[in-house]
């Protein structure tokens, strides 16, 4: 097996922080302290003693003080690092396991593996990326192992390397779709059930009962468990380990208020919460509701030896305005040891199929894996077991089963296949036997850390509850330590399907990028090469659309999502973005300053903004500004202020995002007018004209052979309107001649 499950206590049923002896740190700096009494060949047994009783949080304690008085000592690093990783505390396991792959390679080679496992459960792909790596670089070759190895570093046999450097290669492409999911989320938001819910030990199995309350098991606690394996605590029942045992709690929602849980109270039907039929502490989590609703399943865990848990399901039938005795269902293969846990009842076609988890020996694929029992209509026994099959199942674990039977779908937890992090959910099509369309449900339902219980709510709009160690989560001695219930909220469906045109043919432009960008300037690709499109929208968004393609330019489709609430239906939007050849005219509208100033006025502000979304749209593109003014005033004067004119231009459209190194700037004074200065009559002065004349123009030039189109600020009309009305200056030029008559274009423009 390529994953620990030690932390997973063999069902999920808890995850118990444990004492056996006084913890180091506790009795550090007071007047017993052990150093002054224990050797440290009795400090290494005793903290030998707490990491194979699965005391980890404890056994940290210890080691971390033997570390401190030898700091480069293998051993003591890679143990370390193996009490963080079963505490799922993913920053120090990652830290010790590279520490120790430095240290002692040989002795350690599964180091570089698990600190890829540990970086990857951080997030850190790129990082468990190289070490996975690493791993198979250091194992091109499979090593001759030690049947006696009793250095507690796990070092796999040679069948055992083989699997291993498979699971290292899963692990990475693992990591590459984890950074692709995240890029592209789901349409859901995840917020923590919140602390009526939630505590700082694990909470577990949630199961909506309709769309106001939620049954779910936990410890309800926010304290350490401190427990000592040495004594027996005498009780009205009996002698038994003093451990808090998961129960069952009911909380209802909040009126008026989405997805806001009370104050939880004790499940009390049934009597299941103290079910102990042979005296000795349970725990009871996992129930669920028959579809008639008239029997409740759940699942009993004892413990066993080394606080591992052995958990068996148990049914109760209501009869007679009450429920019946509880009793035990579904054989266990063979093995009494073995566990049979987390039932989920369904529908499945015409057939009661109560699916569930089993680490059961025969006939099984490795691990816990998902199997199956229908349920007998004629007198309500279940058939024999049967397993879900490899297409469900790997060598490793499969937990947490739910079956929708409104779209015949199985979810189930995994950590066999591609994951984003250890456990991920899994959804497939099919029951209960064969499957398909096996696939990995995405970010943000999956995360680097664990994932487990995923159920949708069984009324109304599909909103689901999974249970995760994800950041977020309510702490006991690490971030990421214990599990939490967290709220899944599934956002209306908001999809963009587009075109590209080319506007001359009105046909579908193949083979160009879309790109679309939100407020936050936040950027989504498509490749389209027939012209066709699609992309997810989320709510509270703005969007712009356009195109790129060498040769063109690209008009812009805006799309907001502002004013959608969750509760909304699916929606789609058809836009359509047109491309254009780059030898085509356009123009903005006017952009004027007052006489002698050069200040941009308010309403030419406004009109420069057409430009800035223009080169924003269509960044591959370089523009010369130029700037005019009217005939009034000296040579020398008037080209100075056409100067300053062309500067202000530029720097407002650099204040506005536009990269300085995309635009020049120049002035040209008077000439080339556009207008006359001089009124009909002849004498006095034509101030229409004049201001047509104090005007600022556009050339687009690029890498493209032949020079591209010029803006004209003083023309009338839209960009579309004025494609015919400019020409193209030639390469031979200076300075543009006269860039508002209209010439013919050269051999190389046509």
């Amino acid at each position: 097996m390529h994953m620990r499950k030690n932390w997973l206590f063999l069902a999920l049923a808890s995850i118990l922080v444990t004492s056996k002896l006084p913890s180091y740190a506790q009795a550090r700096g007071s007047g017993s302290d052990p150093t002054k009494v224990w050797t440290t060949d009795k400090e290494l047994g005793l903290a030998l003693g707490l990491f194979l009783q699965g005391s980890y949080f404890d056994a940290i304690d210890y080691y971390q003080d033997l570390l401190s008085r030898d700091e480069r000592n293998p051993y003591l690093t890679y143990i370390l690092a193996e009490c963080y990783a079963n505490t799922r505390d993913y920053v120090p396991a990652a830290h010790y396991y590279v520490s120790a792959y430095y240290l002692d390679k040989k002795d350690y080679p599964m180091s570089s593996y698990y600190a890829g496992l540990m970086f990857k459960q951080q997030g850190e792909y790129k990082q468990a990326i190289q070490w996975f790596q690493q791993f198979l670089t250091d194992n091109k070759k499979t090593p001759t192992t030690d049947p006696n190895n009793t250095n507690f570093n796990r070092q796999p046999t040679q069948k055992q390397y083989k699997d291993y450097k498979k699971f290292a290669q899963m692990e990475i492409d693992g990591c590459n779709m984890a950074m692709v999911s995240i890029k592209n989320p789901e349409p859901v938001n995840i917020i923590n059930c919140g602390p009526n819910v939630n505590s700082a030990y694990t909470e577990l199995s949630p199961y909506p009962l309709g769309d106001s309350m939620l049954l779910f098991s936990t410890l309800n606690r926010n304290s350490l468990e401190v427990i000592d394996s040495r004594k027996k605590y005498k009780t009205s029942e009996g002698k038994r380990n003093l451990i808090q045992a998961e129960h069952f709690m009911l909380a209802k929602k909040q009126p008026g208020y989405v997805d806001s849980f009370q104050w939880p109270l004790p499940f009390n039907d049934g009597g299941f919460n103290g079910f102990t039929p042979d005296g000795d502490g349970a725990s009871v989590g996992n129930g669920c509701y028959s579809p008639g609703g008239n029997r409740f399943y759940f699942t009993r865990c004892h413990v066993g030896d080394s606080f591992k848990f052995v958990c068996k399901i148990f049914v109760s039938t209501f009869q007679e305005h009450q429920w019946g005795a509880p009793q035990q269902i579904l054989d266990d293969g063979g093995d009494a040891t073995s566990s049979n846990t987390m039932p989920f009842v369904a529908k499945v076609g015409k057939k009661e199929v109560v699916y569930f988890a089993s680490n059961r020996k025969l006939q099984s694929r490795g691990g816990y894996d998902i199997w199956y029992s229908v349920v007998d209509p004629r007198n309500g026994t279940y058939r024999r077991p049967q397993n879900c099959g490899k297409t469900i199942n790997s060598k490793e674990d499969e937990l947490t089963p739910y079956y929708d039977s409104r779209v015949k779908k199985l979810y189930y937890a995994t950590n066999g296949l591609k994951s984003m992090g250890g456990f991920d959910i899994y959804v497939a099509d099919g029951g209960p036997s064969r499957y398909s369309n096996v696939h990995n449900m995405g970010y943000p339902i999956n995360t680097s850390a664990d994932e487990f219980y995923f159920i949708k709510d069984p009324v109304g709009k599909p909103d689901a509850y999974v249970v995760s160690n994800r950041i977020g989560t309510t702490a006991l001695k690490n971030p990421t330590c214990c599990n939490d219930i967290w709220r899944i909220q599934y956002e209306p469906t908001l999809v963009i399907v587009g075109k590209v045109i080319d506007k001359k043919t009105n046909t579908l432009m193949s083979q160009s990028v879309v790109k679309m960008v939100d407020q936050k300037s936040d950027m989504n690709t498509y490749t389209s090469e027939d012209g066709n499109f699609i992309f997810q929208m989320s709510r509270n968004h703005s969007y712009v659309l356009t195109a790129d393609k060498p040769g063109y330019t690209s008009s812009r489709a805006t799309v907001s999502t502002m004013s959608v609430k969750r509760s909304d239906p699916d929606d789609t939007v058809n836009v359509t973005i047109y491309l254009d050849s780059i030898k085509q005219s356009f123009s903005v509208s006017n952009i004027y300053y007052d006489y002698d100033q050069a200040t941009l006025r308010s309403e030419s502000v406004a009109s420069l903004d057409t430009l800035v979304h223009f080169m924003t749209d269509n960044p591959s593109l370089v523009v010369e500004i130029y700037s005019y003014t009217d005939g009034k005033g000296t040579l020398e004067y008037n080209m100075a202020l056409s100067q300053r004119r062309a500067q202000s231009v530029m720097d407002y459209m650099e204040k506005n995002g536009i990269e300085r190194a995309r635009m020049s700037a120049k002035g040209f004074g008077p000439k080339n007018p556009v207008a006359s200065e001089t009124a009909a009559d002849g004498k006095s002065d034509n101030a229409m004209g004049r201001q047509m004349n104090r005007r600022t123009e556009f050339r687009i030039i690029g890498d493209l052979p032949t020079r591209r189109v010029l803006y004209n600020s003083a023309n009338s009309g839209t960009m579309d309107q004025q494609e015919k009305n400019l020409r193209i200056p030639t390469e031979a030029e200076d300075e543009p001649g006269t860039p508002g008559a209209k010439q013919p274009a050269t051999k190389d423009e046509e």
